[in-house]
Protein backbone atom coordinates (compact mmCIF):
# COMPACT_ATOMS: atom_id res chain seq x y z
CA UNK A 1 0.00 0.00 0.00
CA UNK A 2 1.46 3.38 -0.99
CA UNK A 3 1.37 6.59 1.03
CA UNK A 4 -1.56 8.13 -0.80
CA UNK A 5 -3.66 5.01 -0.25
CA UNK A 6 -2.91 5.13 3.47
CA UNK A 7 -3.87 8.82 3.62
CA UNK A 8 -7.16 7.98 1.90
CA UNK A 9 -7.87 5.39 4.60
CA UNK A 10 -7.45 8.12 7.22
CA UNK A 11 -9.75 10.45 5.28
CA UNK A 12 -12.40 7.73 5.07
CA UNK A 13 -12.21 7.24 8.85
CA UNK A 14 -12.67 10.97 9.49
CA UNK A 15 -15.19 11.67 6.74
CA UNK A 16 -18.45 13.31 7.88
CA UNK A 17 -17.58 12.81 11.57
CA UNK A 18 -17.60 15.41 14.35
CA UNK A 19 -13.96 14.98 15.25
CA UNK A 20 -12.12 15.98 18.41
CA UNK A 21 -8.32 15.96 18.23
CA UNK A 22 -5.76 16.10 21.00
CA UNK A 23 -3.69 18.84 19.36
CA UNK A 24 -0.01 19.54 20.05
CA UNK A 25 0.95 21.01 16.69
CA UNK A 26 3.53 18.27 16.18
CA UNK A 27 3.66 16.24 12.97
CA UNK A 28 1.03 13.68 13.93
CA UNK A 29 -1.70 15.93 15.32
CA UNK A 30 -1.03 18.52 12.60
CA UNK A 31 -1.72 15.99 9.87
CA UNK A 32 -4.84 14.71 11.65
CA UNK A 33 -6.07 18.31 11.95
CA UNK A 34 -5.28 19.08 8.32
CA UNK A 35 -7.04 15.99 6.96
CA UNK A 36 -9.99 16.41 9.29
CA UNK A 37 -10.44 20.00 8.13
CA UNK A 38 -10.86 18.65 4.59
CA UNK A 39 -13.34 15.81 5.14
CA UNK A 40 -14.92 15.91 8.61
CA UNK A 41 -18.33 17.40 9.36
CA UNK A 42 -16.83 19.42 12.21
CA UNK A 43 -13.42 19.51 13.90
CA UNK A 44 -12.42 20.64 17.37
CA UNK A 45 -8.73 20.72 18.24
CA UNK A 46 -8.01 20.65 21.98
CA UNK A 47 -4.63 21.69 23.33
CA UNK A 48 -3.71 20.94 26.94
CA UNK A 49 -1.24 23.46 28.35
CA UNK A 50 0.48 21.61 31.18
CA UNK A 51 3.29 24.16 31.66
CA UNK A 52 5.79 21.48 30.67
CA UNK A 53 6.11 22.09 26.94
CA UNK A 54 8.81 23.88 24.90
CA UNK A 55 8.70 27.61 24.24
CA UNK A 56 6.06 28.73 21.73
CA UNK A 57 4.05 25.53 22.07
CA UNK A 58 0.62 27.12 22.65
CA UNK A 59 1.14 29.93 20.14
CA UNK A 60 2.06 27.42 17.45
CA UNK A 61 -1.11 25.37 18.02
CA UNK A 62 -3.21 28.53 17.71
CA UNK A 63 -1.55 29.46 14.43
CA UNK A 64 -1.93 25.99 12.91
CA UNK A 65 -5.57 25.55 13.92
CA UNK A 66 -6.41 28.94 12.46
CA UNK A 67 -4.64 28.09 9.19
CA UNK A 68 -6.75 24.92 8.89
CA UNK A 69 -9.97 26.76 9.72
CA UNK A 70 -10.83 24.46 12.63
CA UNK A 71 -12.12 25.25 16.09
CA UNK A 72 -9.48 25.33 18.80
CA UNK A 73 -9.74 25.24 22.58
CA UNK A 74 -6.85 25.56 25.05
CA UNK A 75 -7.14 24.27 28.61
CA UNK A 76 -4.57 24.49 31.36
CA UNK A 77 -3.65 21.72 33.78
CA UNK A 78 -1.09 22.49 36.49
CA UNK A 79 0.83 19.25 36.86
CA UNK A 80 2.45 20.61 40.02
CA UNK A 81 -0.85 19.78 41.73
CA UNK A 82 -0.35 16.05 41.11
CA UNK A 83 2.29 14.58 43.41
CA UNK A 84 2.01 11.13 41.83
CA UNK A 85 3.10 12.68 38.53
CA UNK A 86 5.94 14.67 40.08
CA UNK A 87 7.31 11.52 41.75
CA UNK A 88 8.27 10.52 38.20
CA UNK A 89 8.00 6.76 38.49
CA UNK A 90 7.72 4.34 35.58
CA UNK A 91 4.05 5.32 35.13
CA UNK A 92 4.84 9.00 34.50
CA UNK A 93 3.78 9.07 30.83
CA UNK A 94 0.79 6.83 31.60
CA UNK A 95 -0.33 9.24 34.35
CA UNK A 96 0.30 12.28 32.16
CA UNK A 97 -1.81 10.99 29.30
CA UNK A 98 -4.55 9.92 31.69
CA UNK A 99 -4.81 13.47 33.05
CA UNK A 100 -4.82 15.10 29.63
CA UNK A 101 -7.11 12.62 27.89
CA UNK A 102 -9.62 12.72 30.74
CA UNK A 103 -9.88 16.48 30.21
CA UNK A 104 -10.18 16.08 26.43
CA UNK A 105 -12.92 13.47 26.98
CA UNK A 106 -14.79 15.87 29.27
CA UNK A 107 -14.57 18.78 26.83
CA UNK A 108 -15.64 16.60 23.89
CA UNK A 109 -18.71 15.44 25.79
CA UNK A 110 -19.67 18.98 26.78
CA UNK A 111 -19.52 20.05 23.12
CA UNK A 112 -21.47 17.11 21.71
CA UNK A 113 -18.50 15.34 20.09
CA UNK A 114 -18.15 11.58 20.42
CA UNK A 115 -15.40 10.80 17.87
CA UNK A 116 -12.15 11.51 19.70
CA UNK A 117 -8.85 10.67 18.05
CA UNK A 118 -5.17 11.14 18.65
CA UNK A 119 -2.14 11.12 16.39
CA UNK A 120 -0.50 7.89 17.49
CA UNK A 121 1.01 6.17 14.48
CA UNK A 122 2.10 2.58 13.93
CA UNK A 123 5.78 3.24 14.66
CA UNK A 124 4.84 4.61 18.10
CA UNK A 125 3.88 1.06 19.03
CA UNK A 126 7.48 -0.23 18.88
CA UNK A 127 8.79 2.52 21.20
CA UNK A 128 8.65 2.59 25.00
CA UNK A 129 5.57 4.83 25.29
CA UNK A 130 3.15 3.40 27.90
CA UNK A 131 0.65 6.23 27.40
CA UNK A 132 -0.84 4.25 24.50
CA UNK A 133 -2.67 2.18 27.13
CA UNK A 134 -4.78 5.23 28.00
CA UNK A 135 -5.69 5.64 24.33
CA UNK A 136 -6.93 2.05 24.33
CA UNK A 137 -8.65 2.36 27.71
CA UNK A 138 -10.62 5.43 26.68
CA UNK A 139 -11.37 4.02 23.25
CA UNK A 140 -9.91 7.03 21.44
CA UNK A 141 -9.63 6.44 17.71
CA UNK A 142 -6.22 6.06 16.08
CA UNK A 143 -6.61 6.62 12.32
CA UNK A 144 -2.86 6.53 11.63
CA UNK A 145 -2.51 3.15 13.32
CA UNK A 146 -5.47 1.79 11.37
CA UNK A 147 -3.84 3.00 8.15
CA UNK A 148 -0.41 1.63 9.24
CA UNK A 149 1.24 5.02 8.79
CA UNK A 150 4.73 5.46 10.25
CA UNK A 151 6.33 8.68 11.49
CA UNK A 152 8.55 8.72 8.43
CA UNK A 153 5.56 8.55 6.08
CA UNK A 154 3.72 11.27 8.01
CA UNK A 155 6.72 13.59 7.79
CA UNK A 156 7.05 12.89 4.07
CA UNK A 157 3.40 13.75 3.42
CA UNK A 158 3.64 16.98 5.43
CA UNK A 159 6.85 18.02 3.69
CA UNK A 160 5.64 17.06 0.20
CA UNK A 161 2.48 19.13 0.71
CA UNK A 162 4.20 22.08 2.40
CA UNK A 163 2.18 21.69 5.59
CA UNK A 164 4.06 23.38 8.47
CA UNK A 165 4.36 21.68 11.86
CA UNK A 166 6.44 21.98 15.00
CA UNK A 167 9.37 19.63 15.42
CA UNK A 168 9.61 20.35 19.14
CA UNK A 169 6.51 19.24 21.05
CA UNK A 170 7.80 16.72 23.58
CA UNK A 171 7.19 17.29 27.28
CA UNK A 172 10.17 18.71 29.18
CA UNK A 173 9.53 16.25 32.01
CA UNK A 174 10.80 13.49 29.71
CA UNK A 175 14.29 15.01 30.06
CA UNK A 176 14.39 13.91 33.72
CA UNK A 177 15.22 10.23 34.33
CA UNK A 178 12.58 8.00 35.87
CA UNK A 179 12.47 8.08 39.69
CA UNK A 180 14.18 11.48 39.90
CA UNK A 181 11.70 13.99 41.32
CA UNK A 182 10.24 16.52 38.86
CA UNK A 183 10.41 20.08 40.22
CA UNK A 184 9.53 23.50 38.76
CA UNK A 185 13.21 24.45 39.14
CA UNK A 186 14.38 21.53 37.00
CA UNK A 187 11.77 22.25 34.32
CA UNK A 188 12.77 25.93 34.28
CA UNK A 189 16.46 25.04 33.93
CA UNK A 190 15.79 22.58 31.09
CA UNK A 191 13.58 25.11 29.30
CA UNK A 192 16.18 27.88 29.59
CA UNK A 193 19.02 25.67 28.34
CA UNK A 194 17.08 24.33 25.37
CA UNK A 195 15.92 27.82 24.40
CA UNK A 196 19.51 29.11 24.61
CA UNK A 197 20.80 26.40 22.28
CA UNK A 198 17.90 26.91 19.85
CA UNK A 199 18.49 30.67 19.76
CA UNK A 200 22.21 30.32 19.10
CA UNK A 201 22.18 27.52 16.51
CA UNK A 202 20.07 26.42 13.56
CA UNK A 203 18.95 23.27 15.38
CA UNK A 204 15.21 22.61 15.13
CA UNK A 205 15.10 19.89 17.77
CA UNK A 206 16.95 20.38 21.06
CA UNK A 207 16.79 18.32 24.21
CA UNK A 208 18.83 18.78 27.39
CA UNK A 209 18.70 15.70 29.61
CA UNK A 210 18.94 16.69 33.28
CA UNK A 211 20.85 14.09 35.27
CA UNK A 212 21.54 16.41 38.18
CA UNK A 213 25.14 17.59 37.95
CA UNK A 214 25.40 16.23 34.39
CA UNK A 215 23.52 17.62 31.41
CA UNK A 216 23.35 15.69 28.14
CA UNK A 217 22.67 17.72 25.01
CA UNK A 218 20.81 16.09 22.10
CA UNK A 219 20.15 17.92 18.83
CA UNK A 220 19.12 17.16 15.27
CA UNK A 221 22.22 18.88 13.83
CA UNK A 222 25.32 18.01 15.85
CA UNK A 223 27.66 19.95 13.54
CA UNK A 224 25.79 23.15 14.42
CA UNK A 225 27.31 23.04 17.89
CA UNK A 226 30.81 22.63 16.48
CA UNK A 227 30.74 25.55 14.05
CA UNK A 228 32.86 28.47 15.30
CA UNK A 229 33.29 26.59 18.58
CA UNK A 230 29.71 27.38 19.60
CA UNK A 231 29.93 24.55 22.10
CA UNK A 232 32.26 26.69 24.25
CA UNK A 233 29.60 29.36 24.77
CA UNK A 234 26.92 26.70 25.25
CA UNK A 235 29.11 24.94 27.81
CA UNK A 236 29.67 28.16 29.77
CA UNK A 237 26.01 29.21 29.68
CA UNK A 238 24.62 25.86 30.76
CA UNK A 239 27.18 25.56 33.55
CA UNK A 240 26.01 28.95 34.81
CA UNK A 241 22.63 27.29 35.34
CA UNK A 242 24.04 24.70 37.71
CA UNK A 243 25.36 21.87 35.56
CA UNK A 244 28.89 20.83 36.52
CA UNK A 245 29.50 18.83 33.34
CA UNK A 246 27.95 18.85 29.87
CA UNK A 247 28.04 16.01 27.37
CA UNK A 248 27.02 16.01 23.71
CA UNK A 249 25.21 12.96 22.38
CA UNK A 250 26.86 12.36 19.00
CA UNK A 251 23.82 10.44 17.76
CA UNK A 252 21.65 13.07 16.13
CA UNK A 253 17.94 13.13 16.96
CA UNK A 254 16.06 11.54 14.08
CA UNK A 255 12.29 11.46 14.45
CA UNK A 256 11.74 9.83 11.03
CA UNK A 257 10.79 6.55 12.69
CA UNK A 258 9.86 3.58 10.55
CA UNK A 259 9.55 -0.15 11.24
CA UNK A 260 12.06 -2.65 9.94
CA UNK A 261 11.93 -6.34 10.84
CA UNK A 262 14.65 -8.99 10.70
CA UNK A 263 13.37 -11.26 7.93
CA UNK A 264 14.99 -14.43 6.61
CA UNK A 265 13.74 -17.76 5.23
CA UNK A 266 10.07 -16.76 5.42
CA UNK A 267 10.40 -15.84 9.10
CA UNK A 268 10.96 -12.67 11.11
CA UNK A 269 11.81 -11.54 14.62
CA UNK A 270 11.35 -8.23 16.41
CA UNK A 271 12.35 -7.42 19.98
CA UNK A 272 10.14 -4.76 21.57
CA UNK A 273 11.64 -2.54 24.30
CA UNK A 274 9.02 -3.55 26.86
CA UNK A 275 7.39 -6.69 28.23
CA UNK A 276 3.96 -7.93 27.21
CA UNK A 277 0.97 -8.50 29.47
CA UNK A 278 -0.07 -11.77 27.87
CA UNK A 279 -3.36 -12.05 29.73
CA UNK A 280 -4.60 -8.64 28.54
CA UNK A 281 -3.17 -9.21 25.07
CA UNK A 282 -5.00 -12.50 24.70
CA UNK A 283 -8.31 -10.65 25.21
CA UNK A 284 -7.60 -8.64 22.04
CA UNK A 285 -6.77 -11.65 19.89
CA UNK A 286 -8.69 -14.20 17.88
CA UNK A 287 -7.29 -17.54 16.80
CA UNK A 288 -5.03 -18.28 19.77
CA UNK A 289 -3.83 -21.87 19.33
CA UNK A 290 -1.40 -22.09 22.26
CA UNK A 291 -0.88 -20.24 25.54
CA UNK A 292 1.87 -21.34 27.90
CA UNK A 293 1.83 -18.37 30.24
CA UNK A 294 5.16 -17.29 28.75
CA UNK A 295 4.05 -16.96 25.14
CA UNK A 296 0.97 -16.88 22.94
CA UNK A 297 0.90 -18.56 19.55
CA UNK A 298 -1.32 -17.68 16.62
CA UNK A 299 -1.25 -19.28 13.19
CA UNK A 300 1.81 -17.36 11.98
CA UNK A 301 2.83 -15.31 15.02
CA UNK A 302 4.37 -16.05 18.41
CA UNK A 303 4.18 -13.38 21.13
CA UNK A 304 6.55 -13.74 24.07
CA UNK A 305 6.18 -12.19 27.49
CA UNK A 306 9.65 -10.61 27.22
CA UNK A 307 8.54 -8.57 24.17
CA UNK A 308 9.90 -10.81 21.44
CA UNK A 309 7.63 -11.23 18.42
CA UNK A 310 8.29 -14.01 15.91
CA UNK A 311 6.59 -14.73 12.60
CA UNK A 312 6.87 -17.80 10.39
CA UNK A 313 5.60 -19.19 7.08
CA UNK A 314 5.33 -15.69 5.60
CA UNK A 315 6.33 -15.73 1.94
CA UNK A 316 7.68 -12.19 1.51
CA UNK A 317 9.08 -9.37 3.59
CA UNK A 318 6.03 -7.23 2.78
CA UNK A 319 3.61 -9.93 3.98
CA UNK A 320 5.65 -10.39 7.16
CA UNK A 321 5.81 -6.65 7.86
CA UNK A 322 2.08 -6.27 7.31
CA UNK A 323 1.39 -9.20 9.65
CA UNK A 324 3.60 -7.63 12.31
CA UNK A 325 1.82 -4.28 11.94
CA UNK A 326 -1.55 -6.00 12.26
CA UNK A 327 -0.55 -7.55 15.58
CA UNK A 328 0.99 -4.41 17.14
CA UNK A 329 -2.32 -2.67 18.10
CA UNK A 330 -3.44 -5.91 19.79
CA UNK A 331 -0.51 -5.97 22.19
CA UNK A 332 -0.98 -4.82 25.77
CA UNK A 333 2.28 -3.96 27.47
CA UNK A 334 3.32 -3.92 31.10
CA UNK A 335 4.31 -0.70 32.85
Amino acid sequence: MNLEEKINIVKDILKDKKVVIGFSGGADSTLIGYLSSQVAKDTLAITIDNQLMPKGFVENTKKLAQSFGIKHEIFGIDFNDYEYFLSNDSKRCFNCRNLMYSKIEEIASENGFDFICDGNNISDLVIDRPGILITYEKNFKTPFIEAKLTSKEIHKYLNDNNIPYSKSTTCLATRIPTNMQITPEKIERISYCENYISANTDCEIVKVRDLGELGIIEVDKVNELLIDDKYNNINDELKSKGFEKLALNLSQIDDDESIDIDYENNSFTYQLPFTINLENTKKQLKGVIFDSGEKIELENISIFEDGLIEGHDLETYEIALNKFMEILPKLRRNI
